[in-house]
């Protein structure tokens, strides 16, 4: 963490230097190159408002929408299944723990996404989404944004009823590890763990209950900035990460264990030698 702090206080006097400038952030290679070394987080909210499009489309929209959405009538039956997942998201965050300002938060924004687009209404999963969006922007509204664009754009056909988009990255990402790793892709199919398992859980909430906090930050800071193919290097820096700890294992209750720990192991809670190193100099040219 010390070394990190400096690596924080570094990036926070250029983004700082960036955004007192008070020109518009324009998408390039030096904004990228900015995002995936980190932004801070008092700038997270609006800088990924603004290269995720969520500034543009709600320009394009009512204002006021998220409000008239929560003054609106609400479906009985999606009301209490999202009630039923509120003390499941986050237990043990102290923000969430319990019932309390935060939850309500959580059930505001998850129901006015809901019917604004009626197609997706409430999948689970969104619950832990939105939970990390309003820690980090403490905005019900801002949440709501970042919500409509990760649903409909960055990763569309995710949350539908059929999961079409989601279906085809995981099969991608499939074909991409049987590429790169077909040792590792081998051995887990001959143990009878199918890669749709592991993988489908990772993709569908963003990391956020799978990797460390501050990386999964990481993750989604390129994210809102890079979409989708983002999601499939972080995978694949992952296995190939621990390529090794995956191929030692010989039974399958051995190999569930594995995945658990791997993701919580040096390698993932070092944000910045995941980011900046491993998941953009090993993966780069495969995207």
């Amino acid at each position: 963490m010390s070394e990190y702090l400096r690596i924080l206080a570094k990036r926070a006097k250029k983004w700082a230097h960036l955004m007192k400038s008070g020109r518009p952030l324009v998408k390039g290679r030096r904004l990228k190159r900015y995002i995936r070394k980190g932004i801070p987080n008092e700038y997270r909210p609006a800088v990924w408002l603004q290269v995720s499009g969520a500034n543009d489309k709600k320009s394009e929209l009512e204002a006021d929408l998220y409000i008239k959405l929560l003054a609106g009538k609400h479906d009985t039956t999606m009301m209490e299944t999202i009630r039923t997942d509120l003390p499941r998201t986050f237990p043990d965050n102290i923000f969430f723990s319990a019932a309390g300002e935060y939850q309500e938060r959580l059930y505001r924004v998850l129901i006015a996404y809901g019917h604004h687009n009626k197609t997706v209404g409430y999948c689970q999963g969104l619950n832990y989404i939105v939970g990390l969006l309003l820690l980090v922007t403490k905005s019900e509204e801002t949440s709501f944004w970042l919500l409509k664009m990760l649903v409909e754009k960055i990763l569309p056909d995710y949350y539908s009823p059929t999961m079409d988009g989601l279906v085809t990255d995981i099969e991608v990402i499939t074909e991409l590890v049987s590429t790169r790793y077909p040792d590792v892709s081998a051995h887990l199919n001959t143990l009878g763990l199918p890669w749709p398992v592991v993988i489908t859980k990772w993709l569908i909430c963003l990391f956020c209950e799978v990797l460390p906090t501050e990386t999964v930050l990481r993750v989604w800071d390129c994210l809102f900035n890079e979409g989708s193919k983002i999601l499939f290097r972080v995978t694949l820096t992952v296995i190939g990460s621990h390529r090794d700890e995956l191929m030692a294992c010989d039974q399958f209750g051995d190999l569930a264990e594995c995945l658990k720990i791997i993701v919580k192991d040096a390698v993932s809670v070092n944000c910045h030698t995941f980011i900046e190193v491993k998941y953009i100099n090993e993966t780069e040219h495969l995207f």
